[in-house]
Protein backbone atom coordinates (compact mmCIF):
# COMPACT_ATOMS: atom_id res chain seq x y z
CA UNK A 1 0.00 0.00 0.00
CA UNK A 2 1.35 3.40 -1.02
CA UNK A 3 1.78 5.71 1.95
CA UNK A 4 1.22 9.45 1.78
CA UNK A 5 4.11 11.87 1.53
CA UNK A 6 5.02 13.22 4.95
CA UNK A 7 6.28 16.60 3.76
CA UNK A 8 2.99 18.03 2.50
CA UNK A 9 1.58 21.17 4.10
CA UNK A 10 -2.20 21.15 3.74
CA UNK A 11 -4.20 24.11 5.06
CA UNK A 12 -7.96 23.95 5.64
CA UNK A 13 -9.82 27.26 6.00
CA UNK A 14 -13.39 27.31 7.30
CA UNK A 15 -15.29 30.54 7.86
CA UNK A 16 -17.01 30.82 11.24
CA UNK A 17 -20.85 30.69 11.18
CA UNK A 18 -20.56 32.20 7.72
CA UNK A 19 -24.10 33.26 6.74
CA UNK A 20 -24.96 34.49 10.23
CA UNK A 21 -21.60 36.26 10.57
CA UNK A 22 -22.18 38.13 7.30
CA UNK A 23 -25.58 39.27 8.61
CA UNK A 24 -23.99 40.46 11.86
CA UNK A 25 -21.25 42.20 9.86
CA UNK A 26 -23.77 44.08 7.72
CA UNK A 27 -26.18 44.89 10.58
CA UNK A 28 -24.60 46.21 13.75
CA UNK A 29 -27.84 45.69 15.71
CA UNK A 30 -27.55 41.90 15.16
CA UNK A 31 -24.13 41.57 16.75
CA UNK A 32 -23.81 39.51 19.95
CA UNK A 33 -27.40 38.33 19.46
CA UNK A 34 -28.81 34.94 18.37
CA UNK A 35 -29.18 35.06 14.58
CA UNK A 36 -30.80 32.27 12.57
CA UNK A 37 -30.62 32.22 8.76
CA UNK A 38 -33.12 29.96 7.02
CA UNK A 39 -36.80 29.51 6.35
CA UNK A 40 -39.53 31.71 7.79
CA UNK A 41 -40.35 30.25 11.24
CA UNK A 42 -43.97 31.50 11.00
CA UNK A 43 -44.21 31.74 14.78
CA UNK A 44 -43.16 28.13 15.19
CA UNK A 45 -45.27 26.71 12.35
CA UNK A 46 -42.68 27.01 9.56
CA UNK A 47 -41.78 23.87 7.59
CA UNK A 48 -38.25 24.74 6.44
CA UNK A 49 -34.87 24.27 8.08
CA UNK A 50 -32.02 26.31 9.53
CA UNK A 51 -29.33 27.14 6.96
CA UNK A 52 -26.92 28.65 9.49
CA UNK A 53 -26.90 30.27 12.89
CA UNK A 54 -24.64 32.45 15.00
CA UNK A 55 -22.70 31.12 17.96
CA UNK A 56 -25.08 33.01 20.23
CA UNK A 57 -27.96 30.97 18.74
CA UNK A 58 -26.01 27.75 19.16
CA UNK A 59 -25.96 28.38 22.90
CA UNK A 60 -29.72 27.68 22.81
CA UNK A 61 -29.23 24.34 21.05
CA UNK A 62 -29.93 25.62 17.54
CA UNK A 63 -27.87 24.12 14.68
CA UNK A 64 -27.87 23.94 10.89
CA UNK A 65 -30.31 21.54 9.16
CA UNK A 66 -32.56 21.69 12.22
CA UNK A 67 -36.30 22.21 11.58
CA UNK A 68 -36.97 25.94 11.73
CA UNK A 69 -39.97 25.29 13.99
CA UNK A 70 -37.69 23.57 16.49
CA UNK A 71 -35.23 26.49 16.36
CA UNK A 72 -38.09 28.91 17.04
CA UNK A 73 -39.21 26.81 19.98
CA UNK A 74 -35.70 26.86 21.46
CA UNK A 75 -35.25 30.61 21.05
CA UNK A 76 -38.34 32.55 19.90
CA UNK A 77 -36.60 35.88 20.49
CA UNK A 78 -33.81 35.06 18.01
CA UNK A 79 -33.43 37.17 14.88
CA UNK A 80 -34.73 35.01 12.01
CA UNK A 81 -33.56 36.03 8.54
CA UNK A 82 -34.00 34.73 5.00
CA UNK A 83 -30.69 33.93 3.22
CA UNK A 84 -29.03 36.53 0.97
CA UNK A 85 -27.02 34.25 -1.27
CA UNK A 86 -25.80 37.00 -3.58
CA UNK A 87 -24.14 38.74 -0.62
CA UNK A 88 -22.68 35.51 0.74
CA UNK A 89 -21.23 34.68 -2.67
CA UNK A 90 -19.70 38.15 -2.90
CA UNK A 91 -17.87 37.66 0.41
CA UNK A 92 -16.95 34.08 -0.50
CA UNK A 93 -15.33 35.24 -3.74
CA UNK A 94 -13.26 37.74 -1.77
CA UNK A 95 -12.12 35.06 0.67
CA UNK A 96 -11.14 32.69 -2.14
CA UNK A 97 -9.25 35.50 -3.85
CA UNK A 98 -7.29 36.00 -0.63
CA UNK A 99 -6.52 32.28 -0.39
CA UNK A 100 -5.34 32.15 -4.00
CA UNK A 101 -2.63 34.59 -2.97
CA UNK A 102 -1.06 31.89 -0.80
CA UNK A 103 -1.16 28.92 -3.18
CA UNK A 104 -2.31 28.20 -6.73
CA UNK A 105 -3.36 24.74 -5.52
CA UNK A 106 -6.75 25.62 -4.05
CA UNK A 107 -9.81 23.41 -3.70
CA UNK A 108 -13.01 25.16 -2.71
CA UNK A 109 -15.34 22.54 -1.22
CA UNK A 110 -18.19 24.85 -0.22
CA UNK A 111 -19.09 28.53 -0.22
CA UNK A 112 -17.16 29.09 3.02
CA UNK A 113 -14.55 26.34 3.07
CA UNK A 114 -11.41 25.44 1.12
CA UNK A 115 -8.19 23.44 1.15
CA UNK A 116 -4.81 24.80 0.07
CA UNK A 117 -1.66 22.81 -0.64
CA UNK A 118 1.06 25.17 0.57
CA UNK A 119 3.90 22.67 0.22
CA UNK A 120 5.42 24.67 -2.62
CA UNK A 121 4.84 28.17 -1.24
CA UNK A 122 6.52 27.95 2.16
CA UNK A 123 9.68 29.49 0.74
CA UNK A 124 7.60 32.60 0.12
CA UNK A 125 5.33 32.71 3.15
CA UNK A 126 7.02 30.66 5.88
CA UNK A 127 5.85 27.58 7.79
CA UNK A 128 2.31 26.21 7.67
CA UNK A 129 1.52 27.87 10.99
CA UNK A 130 2.89 31.21 9.79
CA UNK A 131 0.82 30.96 6.60
CA UNK A 132 -2.30 30.16 8.63
CA UNK A 133 -1.77 33.18 10.90
CA UNK A 134 -1.41 35.54 7.94
CA UNK A 135 -4.47 34.01 6.22
CA UNK A 136 -6.57 34.62 9.33
CA UNK A 137 -5.31 38.19 9.68
CA UNK A 138 -5.88 38.97 6.00
CA UNK A 139 -9.41 37.53 5.96
CA UNK A 140 -10.40 39.49 9.05
CA UNK A 141 -8.71 42.64 7.81
CA UNK A 142 -10.30 42.57 4.36
CA UNK A 143 -13.74 41.13 5.13
CA UNK A 144 -14.33 41.81 8.82
CA UNK A 145 -15.06 38.10 9.39
CA UNK A 146 -13.18 35.38 11.23
CA UNK A 147 -12.03 31.99 10.00
CA UNK A 148 -10.73 28.88 11.70
CA UNK A 149 -7.68 27.25 10.12
CA UNK A 150 -6.17 23.78 10.40
CA UNK A 151 -2.70 22.77 9.20
CA UNK A 152 -1.57 19.16 8.77
CA UNK A 153 0.22 16.80 6.36
CA UNK A 154 -3.10 15.70 4.81
CA UNK A 155 -6.63 16.90 4.09
CA UNK A 156 -8.52 14.84 6.66
CA UNK A 157 -6.38 15.86 9.64
CA UNK A 158 -6.25 19.49 8.49
CA UNK A 159 -10.06 19.59 8.38
CA UNK A 160 -10.31 18.07 11.85
CA UNK A 161 -7.80 20.65 13.14
CA UNK A 162 -9.92 23.56 11.89
CA UNK A 163 -13.07 21.99 13.33
CA UNK A 164 -11.51 21.65 16.78
CA UNK A 165 -10.11 25.20 16.56
CA UNK A 166 -13.54 26.82 16.05
CA UNK A 167 -14.37 29.60 16.42
CA UNK A 168 -11.62 31.96 15.24
CA UNK A 169 -8.88 29.43 16.01
CA UNK A 170 -5.77 27.88 14.54
CA UNK A 171 -4.51 24.34 15.11
CA UNK A 172 -1.47 22.53 13.69
CA UNK A 173 -0.74 18.81 13.56
CA UNK A 174 2.92 18.21 12.81
CA UNK A 175 4.07 15.41 10.47
CA UNK A 176 4.37 12.10 12.29
CA UNK A 177 1.92 13.14 15.03
CA UNK A 178 -1.29 12.26 13.18
CA UNK A 179 -2.15 9.06 15.09
CA UNK A 180 -1.43 10.62 18.46
CA UNK A 181 -3.53 13.66 17.51
CA UNK A 182 -6.52 11.51 16.52
CA UNK A 183 -6.28 8.99 19.38
CA UNK A 184 -8.85 10.35 21.83
CA UNK A 185 -11.16 12.18 19.44
CA UNK A 186 -14.79 11.11 19.17
CA UNK A 187 -16.01 9.33 16.05
CA UNK A 188 -17.95 12.44 15.02
CA UNK A 189 -14.70 14.02 13.85
CA UNK A 190 -14.10 11.34 11.20
CA UNK A 191 -14.49 13.23 7.93
CA UNK A 192 -17.10 11.50 5.76
CA UNK A 193 -18.59 9.42 8.55
CA UNK A 194 -22.30 10.27 8.76
CA UNK A 195 -24.72 9.42 11.54
CA UNK A 196 -25.48 5.95 10.14
CA UNK A 197 -21.79 5.10 9.78
CA UNK A 198 -21.04 6.30 13.29
CA UNK A 199 -23.90 4.22 14.69
CA UNK A 200 -22.50 1.19 12.88
CA UNK A 201 -19.03 1.81 14.30
CA UNK A 202 -20.52 2.23 17.78
CA UNK A 203 -22.37 -1.05 17.26
CA UNK A 204 -18.98 -2.67 16.59
CA UNK A 205 -17.73 -1.39 19.95
CA UNK A 206 -15.88 1.77 18.90
CA UNK A 207 -16.21 5.14 20.59
CA UNK A 208 -12.91 6.87 19.70
CA UNK A 209 -10.98 7.36 16.46
CA UNK A 210 -7.89 5.74 17.98
CA UNK A 211 -9.85 2.53 18.63
CA UNK A 212 -10.78 2.31 14.95
CA UNK A 213 -7.14 2.87 14.01
CA UNK A 214 -5.94 0.04 16.26
CA UNK A 215 -8.62 -2.38 15.08
CA UNK A 216 -8.17 -5.20 12.59
CA UNK A 217 -8.32 -3.75 9.11
CA UNK A 218 -9.70 -6.91 7.51
CA UNK A 219 -12.48 -7.05 10.10
CA UNK A 220 -13.53 -3.50 9.21
CA UNK A 221 -13.40 -4.27 5.49
CA UNK A 222 -15.52 -7.38 6.02
CA UNK A 223 -18.10 -5.50 8.06
CA UNK A 224 -18.21 -2.24 6.06
CA UNK A 225 -16.61 -2.93 2.69
CA UNK A 226 -14.50 -0.21 1.07
CA UNK A 227 -15.81 2.31 3.60
CA UNK A 228 -14.28 0.21 6.37
CA UNK A 229 -10.83 0.40 4.76
CA UNK A 230 -11.25 4.11 4.12
CA UNK A 231 -12.16 4.80 7.76
CA UNK A 232 -9.30 2.61 9.02
CA UNK A 233 -6.83 4.64 6.96
CA UNK A 234 -8.25 7.96 8.15
CA UNK A 235 -8.22 6.76 11.76
CA UNK A 236 -4.51 6.04 11.34
CA UNK A 237 -3.87 9.52 9.98
CA UNK A 238 -3.40 8.28 6.40
CA UNK A 239 -5.03 10.34 3.65
CA UNK A 240 -3.36 10.54 0.26
CA UNK A 241 -6.08 12.59 -1.40
CA UNK A 242 -4.66 15.54 -3.27
CA UNK A 243 -5.93 19.10 -3.16
CA UNK A 244 -7.77 19.29 -6.50
CA UNK A 245 -7.79 22.63 -8.24
CA UNK A 246 -11.15 22.90 -9.95
CA UNK A 247 -10.24 25.98 -11.96
CA UNK A 248 -7.03 27.61 -13.02
CA UNK A 249 -5.92 30.87 -11.43
CA UNK A 250 -7.21 33.82 -13.45
CA UNK A 251 -5.17 36.62 -11.94
CA UNK A 252 -2.70 37.57 -9.24
CA UNK A 253 -2.50 40.92 -7.48
CA UNK A 254 -1.03 42.99 -4.67
CA UNK A 255 -2.26 46.28 -3.22
CA UNK A 256 -1.42 48.71 -0.43
CA UNK A 257 -3.68 51.12 1.46
CA UNK A 258 -1.87 54.27 2.57
CA UNK A 259 -2.11 55.19 6.25
CA UNK A 260 -3.17 58.66 5.11
CA UNK A 261 -4.60 59.67 1.73
CA UNK A 262 -1.75 61.14 -0.32
CA UNK A 263 -1.14 63.22 -3.44
CA UNK A 264 2.64 62.67 -3.33
CA UNK A 265 3.32 61.28 -6.81
CA UNK A 266 6.89 60.27 -5.97
CA UNK A 267 5.73 58.29 -2.93
CA UNK A 268 2.98 56.57 -4.94
CA UNK A 269 5.43 55.53 -7.66
CA UNK A 270 7.87 54.23 -5.05
CA UNK A 271 5.07 52.12 -3.57
CA UNK A 272 4.20 50.83 -7.06
CA UNK A 273 7.85 49.75 -7.35
CA UNK A 274 7.58 47.83 -4.08
CA UNK A 275 4.29 46.21 -5.12
CA UNK A 276 5.74 45.16 -8.49
CA UNK A 277 8.75 43.66 -6.71
CA UNK A 278 6.63 41.55 -4.33
CA UNK A 279 4.10 40.59 -6.96
CA UNK A 280 6.58 39.39 -9.58
CA UNK A 281 8.57 37.43 -6.99
CA UNK A 282 5.35 35.55 -6.18
CA UNK A 283 4.75 35.00 -9.89
CA UNK A 284 8.21 33.60 -10.47
CA UNK A 285 7.94 31.34 -7.47
CA UNK A 286 4.60 30.02 -8.78
CA UNK A 287 6.10 29.77 -12.31
CA UNK A 288 3.44 31.92 -13.88
CA UNK A 289 3.57 34.91 -16.20
CA UNK A 290 0.85 37.22 -17.48
CA UNK A 291 -0.02 39.39 -20.47
CA UNK A 292 -2.41 41.94 -18.93
CA UNK A 293 -1.15 44.43 -16.34
CA UNK A 294 -3.82 46.33 -14.39
CA UNK A 295 -3.42 49.37 -12.18
CA UNK A 296 -5.98 49.66 -9.37
CA UNK A 297 -6.39 53.06 -7.77
CA UNK A 298 -8.81 54.13 -5.04
CA UNK A 299 -9.19 57.84 -4.39
CA UNK A 300 -10.36 59.74 -1.34
CA UNK A 301 -14.08 59.18 -1.06
CA UNK A 302 -13.56 55.48 -1.99
CA UNK A 303 -13.95 55.97 -5.76
CA UNK A 304 -12.13 53.00 -7.31
CA UNK A 305 -10.78 52.79 -10.87
CA UNK A 306 -8.75 50.33 -12.92
CA UNK A 307 -6.59 50.87 -15.97
CA UNK A 308 -5.10 48.00 -17.99
CA UNK A 309 -2.52 47.28 -20.66
CA UNK A 310 -2.30 43.96 -22.53
CA UNK A 311 1.16 43.02 -23.83
CA UNK A 312 2.05 40.79 -26.75
CA UNK A 313 3.76 38.21 -24.55
CA UNK A 314 3.36 36.97 -20.99
CA UNK A 315 5.90 38.42 -18.55
CA UNK A 316 7.03 38.04 -14.95
CA UNK A 317 9.75 40.68 -15.06
CA UNK A 318 9.67 43.18 -12.21
CA UNK A 319 10.91 46.04 -14.41
CA UNK A 320 8.22 45.47 -17.05
CA UNK A 321 5.38 45.23 -14.54
CA UNK A 322 6.67 48.27 -12.64
CA UNK A 323 7.15 50.37 -15.79
CA UNK A 324 3.72 49.55 -17.21
CA UNK A 325 1.94 50.19 -13.89
CA UNK A 326 3.81 53.48 -13.46
CA UNK A 327 2.91 54.55 -17.00
CA UNK A 328 -0.76 53.77 -16.35
CA UNK A 329 -0.62 55.80 -13.12
CA UNK A 330 0.92 58.81 -14.87
CA UNK A 331 -1.77 58.72 -17.56
CA UNK A 332 -4.61 58.52 -15.02
CA UNK A 333 -6.37 61.83 -14.44
CA UNK A 334 -7.37 62.03 -10.79
CA UNK A 335 -8.33 65.72 -10.80
CA UNK A 336 -6.06 66.57 -7.86
CA UNK A 337 -7.79 64.06 -5.60
CA UNK A 338 -5.65 62.20 -3.10
CA UNK A 339 -4.95 58.47 -3.38
CA UNK A 340 -6.15 56.08 -0.69
CA UNK A 341 -5.09 52.72 -2.20
CA UNK A 342 -2.84 51.62 -5.05
CA UNK A 343 -2.42 48.13 -6.49
CA UNK A 344 -1.18 46.07 -9.42
CA UNK A 345 -2.81 42.98 -10.92
CA UNK A 346 -1.58 40.64 -13.62
CA UNK A 347 -4.02 38.47 -15.60
CA UNK A 348 -4.18 36.38 -18.79
CA UNK A 349 -1.80 34.06 -16.97
CA UNK A 350 0.31 31.29 -18.46
CA UNK A 351 2.25 28.51 -16.80
CA UNK A 352 6.02 28.31 -17.21
CA UNK A 353 8.87 30.76 -16.89
CA UNK A 354 8.46 33.37 -19.62
CA UNK A 355 10.94 36.06 -20.55
CA UNK A 356 9.96 39.63 -21.25
CA UNK A 357 11.14 40.30 -24.80
CA UNK A 358 10.31 44.00 -24.86
CA UNK A 359 13.62 45.13 -23.48
CA UNK A 360 17.14 44.66 -24.78
CA UNK A 361 18.27 44.14 -21.19
CA UNK A 362 15.59 41.56 -20.41
CA UNK A 363 17.91 38.55 -20.37
CA UNK A 364 20.17 40.36 -17.90
CA UNK A 365 17.11 41.39 -15.85
CA UNK A 366 15.94 37.77 -15.76
CA UNK A 367 19.26 36.43 -14.51
CA UNK A 368 19.51 39.22 -11.95
CA UNK A 369 16.04 38.44 -10.66
CA UNK A 370 16.83 34.72 -10.38
CA UNK A 371 19.84 35.55 -8.19
CA UNK A 372 17.74 38.02 -6.20
CA UNK A 373 15.02 35.39 -5.65
CA UNK A 374 17.59 32.84 -4.43
CA UNK A 375 19.19 35.31 -2.01
CA UNK A 376 15.78 36.45 -0.78
CA UNK A 377 14.80 32.83 -0.15
CA UNK A 378 17.98 32.22 1.83
CA UNK A 379 18.15 35.44 3.86
CA UNK A 380 14.60 36.81 3.83
CA UNK A 381 14.12 40.51 4.66
CA UNK A 382 17.88 41.01 5.09
CA UNK A 383 17.99 41.16 1.29
CA UNK A 384 16.35 44.13 -0.41
CA UNK A 385 16.76 46.30 -3.47
CA UNK A 386 18.96 49.36 -3.15
CA UNK A 387 16.08 51.53 -4.33
CA UNK A 388 14.14 50.61 -1.19
CA UNK A 389 16.86 51.69 1.24
CA UNK A 390 16.27 54.90 3.13
CA UNK A 391 18.29 57.72 1.62
CA UNK A 392 20.33 60.05 3.86
CA UNK A 393 18.90 63.57 4.11
CA UNK A 394 20.26 66.11 1.66
CA UNK A 395 23.04 68.23 3.15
Amino acid sequence: MKMMEKNRTIVHVDMDAFYASVEQLDNAEYRNKPVVVGADPKNGKGRGVVSACSYEARNYGIHSAQPISRAYGLCPHAIFLRPRFKRYTEISNKVMEILEGFSPVLEQISIDEAFLDCTGTQKLFGSGEEIAKVIKEKIQGETGLTASVGVAPNKSVAKICSEIAKPDGLMVCLPGMEKEFLEDLSLSYLWGAGKKTIRKLEGMGFSRIGEVGRSDREMLEKGMGKMGLHLWLLANGIDEREVITRHSRKSISEEITFQKDTDDGELIERVLFQIADRLTRRMRDLRIAGRTITLKIRLEGFETFTRSKTLERAVSSMSTVRDEATRLFRLFEREHKKVRLIGIGVSNLEKGEQLDLFSETDETDSETEKVFDIMKGLYGDKITRGAFLKRPPDK
